[in-house]
């Protein structure tokens, strides 16, 4: 079963093609990470999936039918994206802030509702971000910000949730509180979730499926333990390496060569 498909799908900027004739399959119910060096075409094919960039030609199919025929809305209900570096209006509080993520869900008709209610405290408690909740968004660390901006998608009940670099600009305790909270919400809610991640180690740790583009396609797909090796890292990255097995959760561990400095042992003193 498969979440999201493309077919054929082209897309760029003008006359620059960055994603050429692409036919992807996105694994429902999994745990998916676009990777790939920078300028390849991950973030610009996630925001055409979230019908946020239009292609210059094929199509994307959400629940078999192509979402260009689908009214806004309707897509709001099925899918959240997360951008990169997303920035609340000035003032605004976290409640506020989640509560934007039912817009979808009202009309002339139907106001706010039990229903929506329901939703917004469970994005909040979902994201332990309860006690946040009256706090404006600008006053917030980088990792409860972005655990805030986690639960406005939350609170969008979708069942697909799309997220651009999740991690940027937190540090590595941060980056792993936040991969961690995806990596539950993905095993106990069921949902697909696809995000953009630049960090290779933490991709493999967590991803149920890699995705690695590279000129203007996928370079290769699959579990990580299938496809993450020297020669994906040397194709897609240009990076000299080795890969070895993580010794917490024996996934792939890329160690890059490089020029960094070499711990040599001491030698002998002379007696």
């Amino acid at each position: 079963m498969y979440a999201l498909q493309t077919e054929d799908l082209t897309l760029g900027y003008g006359e620059h093609t960055v994603i050429d004739e692409l036919n992807l399959l996105i694994p429902k119910g999994d745990m998916s990470v676009l990777i790939g060096g920078n300028g390849c075409g991950k973030s610009t094919l996630l925001r055409s999936l979230a019908r946020l960039q239009k292609p210059h030609s094929g199509g994307i199919v959400l629940d078999g039918e192509a979402i260009s025929n689908k009214p806004t809305k309707e897509i709001a209900r099925k899918m959240a994206i997360l951008p990169q570096s997303p920035v609340a209006p000035e003032g605004l509080t976290v409640l506020q802030l989640v509560k934007q993520g039912r817009y979808p869900y009202q009309t002339w008709l139907s106001q706010w509702s039990e229903a929506d209610e329901k939703a917004v405290q469970y994005a909040l408690q979902a994201t332990h971000m309860e006690e946040f909740a009256e706090r404006n968004v600008d006053s917030l660390s980088g990792g409860q910000r972005q655990r805030a901006w986690i639960a406005l998608t939350l609170a969008q009940d979708t069942d697909i949730i799309l997220l651009d670099e999740p991690t940027t600009y937190l540090d590595l305790a941060h980056q792993v509180e936040i991969l961690d909270l995806l990596f539950e919400l993905n095993k106990e809610g069921n949902r697909t979730i696809l995000m953009v991640l630049h960090d290779l180690n933490l991709a493999c740790r967590y991803a149920d499926h890699i995705i690695a583009v590279k000129d203007k396609g996928i370079y290769d797909q699959g579990k990580p333990e299938d496809i993450v090796n020297e020669e994906l890292v040397y194709q897609v990255f240009g990076l000299q390496s080795d890969i070895i097995k993580d010794p917490i959760f024996g996934t792939p561990l890329c160690v890059p060569h490089g020029k960094g400095r070499m711990v040599h042992a001491r030698e002998p003193a002379d007696v």
